[in-house]
């Protein structure tokens, strides 16, 4: 059965967020699938020290965090939109991720090679389709294969004061939206977990 987790990139060190509620819509869509969520990391809820390598150094609460990714079958990258781009935690931790580059396989395949991504983005003004298109090629370039319409969003009214965890109920369009990136990640994790990217070694 495919893992999964996810990373809650709000600037909230904890309490109410926008962008649990879109992971756990997406986390939910994934359930039916037998994909069972294992934990929702808050990032900014810990001492994520900045950099490009995968530890740096005392304090650094990165190398725990990494560890899950690469034990998890399906990455959930949620992030809000602020200033129209990612969060400045979602940035920190694509950076972090760059280090998997450099820990390549003999066959180059990096840490990430065979994992699923998906993206969840909310906010109340315009930039969810940029600031889905730069996470979705930073996890790509890092090892993530991404699945077919692999990114569920909402974005309310521009300068508005209603947030995604405030609406009553989800409206059925990002719903069904958050059903079919959770049926493509799904069927891909398992198609990956069977049979693994070859690679390819030095010749």
């Amino acid at each position: 059965m495919p893992r999964a987790l996810a990373l809650n990139c709000s600037l909230k060190a904890e309490g109410d967020s926008s962008t649990d509620k879109m992971i756990a819509l997406i986390a939910g869509e994934l359930e039916s699938h037998d994909v069972q969520l294992s934990e929702t990391i808050r990032v900014a809820g810990h001492d994520v020290k900045p950099g490009v390598s995968s530890d740096e150094g005392a304090g650094d609460a990165w190398p725990a965090i990494r560890a899950k990714i690469i034990a998890a079958d399906i990455l959930i990258f949620g992030t809000p939109i602020w200033l129209g781009q990612m969060s400045s935690v979602a940035k920190r931790v694509l950076e972090r991720m760059d280090a998997f580059l450099r820990e390549t396989d003999d066959q180059g395949r990096t840490p990430a090679y065979g994992k699923v991504a998906l993206v969840g983005v909310v906010g109340n003004e315009d930039g969810a389709h940029h600031v889905t298109a730069t996470v979705i090629q930073a996890l790509n370039d890092v090892g993530f294969t991404v699945p077919a319409a692999a990114a569920t969003y909402w974005v309310g009214e521009a300068m508005g004061k209603i947030d995604f965890k405030d609406l009553p109920t989800v409206p059925d369009k990002i719903r069904k939206t958050a059903a079919i990136a959770a049926s493509s990640a799904a069927h891909l994790a398992r198609l990956l977990k069977s049979e693994a990217y070859p690679g390819a070694g030095a010749s």
